[in-house]
């Protein structure tokens, strides 16, 4: 067995299973890092990505709007993709003080 040190973030529904994922995540002895990000060391045989991705929806029942984000280190790089759900739009959009790239007076 292969262990991989990994991060989590959630993001789950109103109703979403938040027993099932705090079950999970107490099982495998993870460390809470903000909220609904966990730091853990995931073991597995040879495909990580495939492995943890059939762990996390035999053991939580996940619905379309849930959102499973992991953060792993692979070849001396961070790497990141959802396992589950997909990229909204940030909530900071528009906030910064950068100037617009472009002129918008015609």
């Amino acid at each position: 067995m292969k262990k991989a040190p990994i991060w989590i973030s959630y993001d789950l529904n109103v109703r979403g299973d938040y027993h099932g994922i705090y079950e999970w995540l107490d099982d495998h002895d993870a460390k809470e890092c903000g909220d609904s990000t966990a730091f853990l060391r995931y073991e597995y045989k040879s495909d990580f990505i495939n492995e943890i991705k059939k762990d996390l929806s035999d053991n939580i029942d996940l619905s379309k709007r849930d959102r499973i984000y992991l953060i792993w280190m692979q070849d001396d790089e961070i790497r990141g993709r959802f396992l589950f759900g997909k990229r909204k739009a940030s909530p900071w959009k528009g906030y910064g003080s950068k100037d617009s790239e472009f002129d918008e007076d015609f």
